[in-house]
């Protein structure tokens, strides 16, 4: 029937279906069902902004467009009927032309794995579009840069993502804006402004142009033919009413707006119907007038936000703009926010709003219509368990003070991980008061104080609060008495996370708002809070938007190498950006083709007795279960191989780790195939078992449970210990601490696809960064000869180490099953498994003993160290040799260490960006800072004095030290001091300290030495009879810029035949996937080092090449020689042009040093615990840069990646072992508003070393261990709160600090922070004011 069809476009083409899931997003449409791949699926929580798309609906009755980015990851298919969906691909591609962002995304080196740019770009697009609407065309620097405050990216640090958005600013200084490849250094402000690509919004805001044919499509009352999509759209309060009545008979129904709840709570529960009712009138209405705002539930967080600003509620609408991300509000309801958290316990800010606005709301009851105040409909029994409906709210107007000395006041308050980066609130808080003022003071007449969050059932009214301050003249003890009552109400539930810190907040949101009003005459300042001292505290009012970013770059490009040392955009970054750059999971699904999912353990150690699923109903789609009893009997039960030893693939009759792979379930589609192993049933049996899990490092040693370390892996000693502790005349001893482990969080999932061959063969796809291992792993596995198994690698959507050995065992059961089945299989982890299966990050326990001078110089240091390995060996063995590296770049005088690698019945852990080198890196920082500590002296001091001399470097490094003039630490050291403004900063900050009580600063500068190793590596080089160049390397893209880089040094080497043209040899390059049987011996691309080690490899092709190239150029000297000439003779004489190599590095250099300083300064809120990094500074001696660009890239993504770990990052198991964060939900990794509001990065240029590839050095890993700079600048700024906390103590003892001992937790997250300023320091310092101090 006409207009009962489902139908609309992507970008532009008409889609029409005939029936469908109603389950079914319109990502999974997508993605299976059109050619368009630039959506990609990160998390399915609308959490990463990887699967951004535009929306557009059109409005027949004013002709006008309206549009949005959505998350189609969470949009039901069936609710975009008559819209038009625009992916990145559909702004400009390679056919019609990349769109603006896409080249400026590209020539700010913003994108490095591509896997989230077309999401970047979209949020970019619908910012720029906003502004289309709004505010005529003009895009302002803080929109540009809140435009992706909602997306992650693991890769970038985000400031060039920043600078490319910031360059469609209209009030951007363009000189701020940092490297790219439109201008040169010195190029005058009109130049660089010329140089952008052209924007243009009559041309490039191209959603404007709505399909015609979804504009003649009639507008059909009853919506979609309910027999074939189960699909029900009411357009009316009656309709609504009928439907619900029916639902006896239909079967169960959800009712959906924008289905943004599904991100939160994953649907177990299959729906008989949806009932679309974002098309009913009085639940998709504004309502404003005297009497205050009615707003219909249907209406979404972005609107409502448009229509509370610029009204009185406008604090409301700055709270609201925090809540998920700009996508999240452009689809979530209010109405399902409410409902969510009056039956599902959701942490709400919306409902701690309303109820401090005294809202209502009005409900449907069968068919009468209800009213209800907001805290008596949290209170009600769960309402999705009813028929009643929630229709709309109603936020009655404030009645204005009828006197001049009443006033009315409104604030609103959150604490949350990050402030506008899609982050639930620790606690939130909205309070209402009408005070009057006296010659006295402030007299509270009325109050509404709202808390929410902070781990009860709903948000709530302290209304004994609220009585007890009701008429009451406020003081200091009148105060500190309501906190008292406060705290005796914030009670959150026994399973709520910190629940001392989220009282302290609660009490600290009270503080905050009634503290201002006590003196100073009972006027409030600002909404500050007044610090007693010198100034006012400036404590930033809540509702502030942010700073603007500031960056600076200073890179040196060097022409010795043309074009190598270049500043070459990225390899395929606008290909990325357009969503056309191919992922594993992006290859087209074969017809036949099945998909794979792990059931895993959920026990620690338990006998396995059988598997089967719920009710013993094989669930919808599934065509088999493989065990390890399913590998065929000449292959093995491998998943992963390393030097150390192979892991299983399953578990046999014994599950060892919560977590481990028990059994794969293979379906019709991934969703079938997810979905059947969340039923999967595990019947285990733990009562007979012979010994219990080890699940803590102590246990591993009381049980005598380690890994055993070869001797090549454990460094030797330095000098006598004993001897240096008897020159000590200072000694710490026993001192412990523990480090957390860390998510790799690459945005693409692992995954992998297996194709079945002829003659027993197989050829997988993988996102690996060890192919050559898969491919021996699948083998092994499946009892064939190597050379029957191929496997391919393209590029890799982020690794950092978690793509190596975690990879295999995705690849191996794909290959097992479609070898069993004889069917192509592929993989896709959901972010849930993937977390909980990847292992992550090396936790470990530190214990020291430490001798040191009064002069503050080291004598000896005596480590035992104890690490968390896992139950499998995976490349923990390597942990002590890579930890004692960068922690030895102190002269410690002696050192003398235990390393222990302990098994235990966890996931292994594995090599994660700087594996070891991080932990001893800052090993050495928190050593240093305790002396410091101990010593009274600064910390900076203490560091100056023990850093090497070039003589001390050779006593502990030996070998790899290198020449002199190569340990340039000490000049990055005096440099960094210089450019930073080190000193006079620490005395601003001192000041600061002084004068602020609220918000203390800290300031720290580190060092860091980190040894990295070169391998062997395979290159070969082809040239084609049209003169362009194919190369493969062993070395995998993972958006560390391997091929950018490639591609240069193979130009660089072809050119040295000086042809005519020769300097446009790198457009003739192509750099293709990695293939096991095309190009053998890959390895590991791991280690920082395999770029420059995949260089020298077409390097030395390339000499080879020239070599066969030169008599055929001698030949044709007869005039100028073109390229294409020269490869045209060398054809017709039959020359080889294809040269393979397999570079070595020398043993006496193949080891080498790296160097670089940085210096942060933080602010710590005192109240939340929150921390803002002021300002980072990185000097960094990359030798000769490859590839500036990229080598800052990398320093800049590899600094926030490290940030992540040591302030932000929770990767922590529970009793049994498994993983407690499981999605973007309870895992937050840096995103736009945590990194450093100032970054300022100088690659130094130190000149020559000879044994280096063209003199250049790593970047990967090593920038990463500077992060330490901003933990230990924290580390300050809490000293100085607790000097501050122990001054106002009336008592002679401290019940909640206890001075400047302390120690600072990896990651120093806001619950730590706050806990080592003081829990109760509000109270402290009230009582202080009370006992007249």
């Amino acid at each position: 029937m006409e207009g009962k069809d489902l139908e609309f476009a992507v970008n532009g083409e008409r889609f029409k279906v005939n029936s469908v899931d109603p389950s079914t997003t319109l990502l999974e449409f997508l993605r299976f069902n059109t050619p368009f791949k630039s959506v990609k699926l990160g998390c399915s929580e609308g959490g990463c902004g990887a699967c951004l798309v535009m929306l557009s609906k059109h409005d027949p009755d004013s002709d006008q467009v309206k549009e949005h980015s959505i998350n189609s990851c969470l949009t039901l298919l069936c609710s975009i009927n008559g819209c038009s969906i625009t992916t990145s691909e559909g702004l400009g591609n390679t056919k019609k032309g990349f769109h603006p962002i896409h080249n400026r995304f590209a020539g700010f080196h913003a994108s490095q794995c591509g896997f989230c740019t077309p999401g970047m770009c979209i949020s970019l697009y619908s910012a720029l579009s906003n502004a289309h609407i709004n505010h005529n065309n003009t895009l302002t620097v803080s929109e540009a840069e809140k435009a992706i405050a909602g997306n992650l990216c693991r890769c970038t640090g985000y400031r060039p993502i920043v600078d490319a958005c910031k360059s469609f600013a209209a009030d951007v200084d363009i000189e701020d804006l940092g490297l790219n490849s439109f201008w040169k250094k010195g190029d005058s402000k009109e130049v660089m402004v010329k140089s952008l690509p052209p924007y243009n919004p009559d041309d490039h805001l191209v959603t404007r142009l709505f399909p015609e044919f979804l504009k003649k499509k009639k507008k059909v009352r009853n919506g979609l033919d309910h027999s074939r999509y189960h699909w029900t759209t009411p357009f009316c309060v009656n309709e609504l009413c009928n439907v619900l009545e029916s639902a006896n008979s239909v079967g169960s129904l959800k009712l959906v707006v924008g289905n943004t709840g599904s991100g939160y709570y994953k649907d177990e529960e299959r729906f008989d119907r949806y009932v679309d009712i974002s098309h009913i009138p009085e639940m998709s209405m504004i309502k404003k007038d005297e009497n205050g705002i009615e707003i219909g539930a249907a209406v979404t967080i972005s609107d409502v936000i448009d229509a509370l600003k610029d009204s009185d509620f406008e604090k409301m609408a700055a709270h609201m703009e925090k809540i998920g991300n700009h996508s999240i509000r452009n689809s979530a309801s209010i109405g399902g926010n409410l409902v969510m958290a009056q039956s599902r316990k959701f942490p709400s800010d919306i409902t701690t709003l309303l109820l401090a606005a005294d809202a209502s709301v009005f409900m449907l009851n069968v068919r009468e219509i209800e009213k209800v105040k907001l805290q008596e409909f949290l209170d009600l029994p769960p309402i999705l368990d009813t028929k009643r409906v929630l229709l709309k709210v109603d936020i009655p107007a404030w009645t204005a003070p009828s006197r001049d000395d009443t006033e009315l006041l409104f604030e609103t308050y959150r604490a949350a991980p990050r402030s506008i980066g899609n982050a639930l609130p620790y606690v939130n808080a909205a309070f209402f008061a009408r005070v009057s003022h006296s010659g006295r003071g402030v007299v509270v007449n009325k109050c509404l104080l709202a808390f929410g969050s902070y781990g009860g059932d709903h948000s709530i009214r302290a209304t004994e609060v609220e009585h007890f301050l009701t008429g009451i003249l406020l003081s200091h003890s009148v105060l500190y008495e309501a906190m008292g009552l406060l705290r005796g109400i914030i009670v959150p539930s026994k399973d709520t996370s910190y629940p001392e810190y989220r009282k302290a907040l609660a009490v600290g949101f009270l503080f905050e708002f009634c503290y201002p009003l006590i003196g100073n005459n009972g006027h409030r300042i600002c909404s500050s809070l007044d610090s007693g001292e010198k100034h006012s505290n400036g404590h930033v009012d809540h509702t502030e938007s942010l700073p603007f970013l500031s960056s600076s770059q200073q890179v040196v490009e060097s022409d010795e190498f043309q074009p190598v040392g270049e500043a070459v955009i990225k390899a395929g970054a606008a290909l990325q950006a357009s969503g056309e750059a191919v992922f594993v999971d992006d290859i087209p699904t074969l017809p036949n083709c099945l998909h794979g999912a792990f059931i895993y353990s959920t026990e620690p150690l338990a006998k396995i007795k059988s598997i089967s699923f719920s009710e013993n109903v094989t669930p919808t789609g599934v065509f088999a279960l493989l065990t390890f009893k399913d590998i065929p009997q000449q292959g093995q039960n491998i998943g992963s191989k390393t030097v150390f030893g192979p892991g299983p693939l399953f578990a046999d009759e014994l599950t060892r780790c919560a977590g481990q792979r028990i059994a794969l379930v293979v379906a019709d589609t991934q969703k079938h195939a997810d979905r059947a192993a969340k039923l999967a049933v595990v019947e285990y049996d733990i009562k007979n078992l012979e010994e219990e899990p080890i699940l803590t490092v102590e246990d591993a040693v009381k049980r005598s449970s380690f890994f055993e370390v070869h001797p090549m892996f454990y460094p030797e000693p330095v000098g006598d210990v004993l001897h240096g502790m008897k020159e000590a005349d200072r000694k710490i001893l026993l001192a412990e601490f523990r480090l957390g482990s860390q998510y790799f969080f690459y945005m693409e999932p692992q995954t992998a696809l297996a194709l079945p061959d002829e003659d027993n063969c197989i050829k997988v796809f993988s996102s690996s960064q060890a192919p050559e291992y898969v491919h021996s792993v699948i083998a092994t596995c499946l009892g064939i000869p190597e050379h029957n198994v191929r496997v391919i690698t393209r590029r890799v959507g982020g690794g950092f180490g978690g793509k190596a050995v975690k990879s295999m065992p995705v690849a191996t059961a794909c290959a097992l099953a479609a070898h069993k089945l004889q069917r192509p299989v592929k993989m896709y982890l959901n972010r849930k498994t993937d977390m909980i299966m990847a292992g992550g990050r090396h936790p470990m326990k530190v214990t020291y003993n430490v001798g040191f001078r009064s002069d503050g110089k080291l004598t000896a240091l005596e480590l035992t160290m104890l690490i968390d390995a896992g139950i499998e060996p995976d490349v923990s063995p390597i942990l002590p040799r890579n930890i004692m590296g960068p922690l030895r770049k102190y002269d410690w005088g002696a050192l003398s260490f235990d390393v222990k690698v302990c098994k235990t019945n966890l996931p292994s852990r594995t090599a994660m960006r700087a594996p070891g080198e991080v932990q001893g890196s800052y090993i050495a920082e928190s050593i240093i800072e305790n002396v410091a500590s101990f010593l009274h002296m600064e910390a900076d001091e203490v560091r100056k004095i023990n850093l090497h001399t070039y003589h001390s470097l050779g006593k502990f490094y030996k070998h790899i030290s290198g020449e002199a003039e190569e340990y340039t630490l000490p000049l990055l050291w005096d440099k960094v001091e210089i450019s930073s403004e080190f000193k006079k900063r620490g005395e601003m900050v001192k000041e600061f300290n002084k004068c602020n009580v609220w918000r203390k600063r800290g300031l720290s500068r580190v060092p860091i030495v980190h040894q990295v190793m070169q391998r062997a590596t395979p290159g070969r080089v082809s040239i084609l009879s049209d003169g362009s160049v194919v190369v493969e390397v062993g070395g995998i893209e993972i958006g560390q810029g391997l091929w950018t880089k490639v591609k240069q040094m193979v130009a660089y080497g072809l050119g040295l035949m000086k042809c005519t043209g020769s300097d446009k040899l790198l457009e003739k390059v192509r750099v293709v996937q990695a293939d096991t049987l095309g190009l053998i011996q890959g390895g590991f691309t791991a280690g920082s080092t395999t770029s420059e080690n995949s260089c020298e490899a077409v390097r030395l092709c390339c000499v080879i090449l020239v070599e066969r190239l030169k008599p055929t150029m001698d030949q044709l000297k007869s005039g100028s020689v073109t390229w294409n000439m020269l490869i045209q003779q060398a054809y017709a004489k039959s020359v080889n042009l294809s040269a393979s190599a397999l570079y070595t590095p020398e043993f006496s250099s193949m080891e080498y040093l790296n160097y670089g300083v940085g210096v942060s300064e933080v602010e710590v809120d005192v109240l939340t615990g929150k921390t803002e990094i002021l300002r980072s500074d990185i000097i960094y001696d990359c030798g000769k840069s490859l590839n500036p660009a990229v080598d800052l890239g990398q320093v800049e993504g590899a600094f926030v990646q490290g940030i992540g770990f040591f302030m932000m990052e929770e990767y922590t198991t529970d009793e049994k072992g498994l993983v407690v964060q499981q999605g973007t939900w309870d895992y937050k990794i840096p995103t736009v508003d945590t990194i450093p509001k100032k970054f300022f990065v100088e690659i130094l240029n130190t000149g020559h070393h000879k044994n280096r590839v063209l003199s250049s050095k790593a970047s990967g890993e090593p920038p990463l261990l500077l992060a330490a700079s901003v933990h230990c600048a924290t580390r300050s700024a809490i000293r100085e709160a607790r000097r501050q906390s122990l001054s106002w103590d009336c008592n002679d003892g401290d019940r909640d600090v206890s001075g400047a001992d302390f120690e600072l937790p990896v990651p120093a997250t806001m619950p730590v922070v706050k806990g080592l300023c003081g829990l109760y320091s509000v109270e402290k310092y009230l009582e202080g004011k009370i006992c007249g101090k």
